[in-house]
C-alpha cells in the first residue's frame, strides 16, 4: 500500500552511516543519490532493495519522531539488522525478539537512529526449521 516513505535528518552524512550499515543485512542499500541541481543543493538519498523506497532528505527532523519497520526475510536478518544498528551507533530500543501481542509469528527489533526516530526490522514468518 505504502509506495516509499521519506523523513528528514539533521545529518545526512551521519544518516547514511548509520543506514548503510543498519539496512545491510536486510539486502537494502542507497540506491540513489538525487542531484544536486534538483534538489536546490539539499543532499536526498533513497534506500531499498530492487528500488528505493525509504528516502532520507538532509533538513531539520520533524519534531516528533517517526517509527519505521522494515521486513526481514528471517528471523536472523532480524538479528543480523539490530546488532549492525547498535555497531552504527544506534540506540537499544527493543532487543530481537517474539512480539505475541502483536501475533504469534511477529519477530522484532527495534533501535533508535540518530536523529531520534525508532527503527524496526520484523519477520512474520514463522521460526526456520
Amino acid at each position: 500500500m505504502i509506495d516509499h516513505i521519506g523523513i528528514r535528518t539533521a545529518d545526512f552524512e551521519a544518516a547514511k552511516a548509520f543506514y548503510d550499515k543498519a539496512l545491510a543485512p536486510l539486502g537494502a542499500s542507497l540506491l540513489m543519490v538525487v542531484p544536486p541541481e534538483y534538489t536546490d543543493g539539499v543532499k536526498v538519498g533513497g534506500y531499498g532493495r530492487d528500488r528505493p523506497v525509504y528516502w532520507l532528505s538532509e533538513g531539520e527532523p520533524a519534531s516528533e519522531p517517526k517509527h519505521v519497520a522494515f521486513t526481514a526475510n528471517s528471523r536472523a536478518e532480524v538479528d543480523a539488522f539490530h546488532a549492525a544498528a547498535l555497531a552504527a551507533g544506534g540506540k537499544d530500543n527493543g532487543a530481537p525478539g517474539l512480539r505475541p501481542h502483536y501475533h504469534l509469528d511477529y519477530y522484532g527489533a527495534f533501535v533508535i537512529d540518530p536523529d531520534g526516530n525508532n527503527v524496526e526490522a520484523v519477520c512474520h514468518r514463522p521460526e526456520e526449521a
